[in-house]
């Protein structure tokens, strides 16, 4: 399949919160869970696709912190898909060149997928093509949360001197600290919220609400996505000359 030409005022950062697993497979009438897997299986079409338009850093939302409140066959599913998935896909993301990162409070998982998430990104830490950020028990108040007590404790232990803590201080402690901001936020399935996601680094980003749900949110969708982003003017709070 020929490459896609890269748009104009391409985003070199999409960050997606896959919305719609759930109802996507209700509305066939099957299980969540079918929806899950079908949403695991967009999420390599849209990898592909960002090396195609040359996105080089795409974060998705796999999992928040919030999400354990749902049932106890559905969390566990989730987390057996999320194990299969490694396994499954290790390989061709390191044959592809796709960098895999995970962020969120990962001691909390058991400890079979922590390994695995540490494999993962060992496996694939020298590749630069596209850099994928998997949100796995991940929520923006609790990655704040996390970054001040290490950056208190950094203050405790005189590291850090609190009289030099500015805007610039508090990224250097979140998980995403090797990561640039966000330039476009979609959210797919129609819900109009960002969800805790990506709070402090998204301040700037621009925001796509799609109705699509996820699992049927396809590369051709995404590509018009990227497109419409090429038309906007980010003026970060400036006026245009």
């Amino acid at each position: 399949m020929a490459k896609d030409t890269p748009v104009p005022n391409t985003p070199d950062h999409v960050a997606i919160i896959m919305d719609g697993n759930g109802r996507w497979a209700q509305a066939k009438g099957r299980p969540r869970l079918f929806g899950h897997h079908a949403g695991a299986r967009r999420v390599k079409e849209i990898v592909r696709a960002c090396k195609d338009l040359d996105v080089k850093y795409l974060t998705i939302f796999a999992f928040s912190t919030e999400n354990w409140k749902r049932t106890q066959s559905e969390v566990t599913g989730l987390m057996t898909l999320f194990r299969q998935y490694i396994k499954r896909e290790a390989k061709a993301l390191k044959a592809e060149g796709v960098c895999v990162r995970f962020i969120g409070d990962r001691l909390k998982l058991d400890k079979q997928l922590q390994k695995l998430m540490d494999e993962l990104e060992q496996l694939t830490e020298d590749n630069d093509v596209v850099n994928l950020t998997i949100a796995i028990n991940y929520g923006g108040r609790d990655e704040v949360a996390r970054a001040t007590q290490l950056m208190a404790q950094d203050v405790a232990d005189g590291k850090l001197n609190p009289a030099d803590v500015d805007e610039d201080t508090l990224p250097r402690y979140l998980d995403t600290h090797v990561l640039p901001d966000p330039d476009l936020v979609i959210r797919t399935s129609g819900e109009a919220r960002i969800s805790n996601f990506l709070l402090w680094q998204s301040a700037y980003a621009e925001y796509e609400f799609i109705d699509t749900l996820w699992p049927d949110f396809t590369k051709d969708e995404f590509n018009k996505v990227i497109s419409k982003y090429g038309g906007r003017n980010r003026r970060f709070g400036a006026v245009p000359a």
